[in-house]
């Protein structure tokens, strides 16, 4: 799925382009969503050819000034324009390394885990790339396995939101939830067949739910926010989320999750056996 990557990707964010978004008239009889080639190659000041070429994987080393001024036609952000020099580097290490193949990391470090464990008064755990849950803290347990997300001998993140049912009900903005999941195997794919091979399983697995959005090629998700689970035990929680990368880790991050609210704060204080009062909320 890596091969072609680049061209799909620049393709996904043509077709997602209106022409009146860069001055061109709309038009009548389109047939194409978007932007056609010959009008993102006018703008780009590009050839047809040349652009048919990328965007069909025929051509993957483009030059820094033909990605900028197409990353400029396609009014690109910050994300997208990282999410573009990635792929592009992907492919030139690839030829410059082609039995090179990334690992995904099925443990978290000793020391990883002992600061997770210091962690006493809020839910928190450690992910990898693929959004398996590779340990956690108590406070997380106890929230977390009455939903379900612990389930297993891996339970996995990504996994859980997309494929089972409880997650739609346990997550009252669950669309948003899995946008976010879809966009960081996108941001952290970088050539790794390993997601590659986990987004197929998910494809086959949920069907348009999940290629819908792989389609999309969306690569931004906040590192932080807010996130309401429905918990069965205290009802509705409003946590602010962290999340911090795990030096030296292959991706890893560490989330940590806080109350949001005064109400919340009680509800947690309630699922782990505290006193009222003993973890404040954050502004959120």
């Amino acid at each position: 799925m890596m091969d072609g990557e680049l061209g799909a990707f620049l393709r996904s964010r043509r077709e997602a382009l209106r022409p009146a978004q860069v001055g061109l008239p709309e038009g009548t009889r389109r047939r194409t969503p978007g932007l056609r080639r010959a009008e993102l190659a006018t703008v780009a000041q590009v050839s047809v050819e040349y652009l048919t070429r990328l965007e069909q994987g025929r051509d993957t080393r483009p030059s820094p000034e033909i990605l900028a001024a197409l990353a400029d036609a396609l009014r690109l952000d910050d994300a997208d324009r990282e999410h573009l020099r990635q792929l592009a580097s992907v492919n030139h290490s690839r030829q410059l390394c082609p039995g090179e193949r990334p690992t995904v990391s099925p443990t978290a470090r000793p020391a990883v885990r002992a600061v997770l464990h210091a962690i006493r008064d809020a839910p928190a755990y450690v992910v990898n790339r693929l959004g398996d849950v590779l340990a956690w803290n108590d406070p997380f347990d106890r929230l977390a396995r009455p939903l379900g997300l612990l389930d297993g001998v891996r339970p996995n993140l990504v996994w859980f939101v997309l494929t089972d049912e409880r997650a739609r009900d346990h997550f009252p903005d669950w669309a948003e939830l899995a946008d976010h999941q879809v966009a960081e195997l996108h941001r952290l794919r970088r050539g790794d067949p390993a997601i590659d091979a986990f987004a197929e399983r998910l494809a086959r697995t949920v069907g348009a739910p999940f290629t819908d959005r792989w389609q999309r090629r969306p690569v931004a998700a906040p590192t932080n926010g807010v996130r309401c689970v429905r918990h069965p035990q205290v009802g509705l929680l409003r946590l602010a989320y962290e999340s911090l990368e795990v030096a030296d880790s292959d991706h890893q991050r560490l989330f940590v999750q806080l109350p949001a609210d005064a109400a919340t704060a009680a509800g947690l204080d309630r699922l782990l056996g505290r006193l009222p009062g003993q973890l404040r909320s954050v502004a959120g």
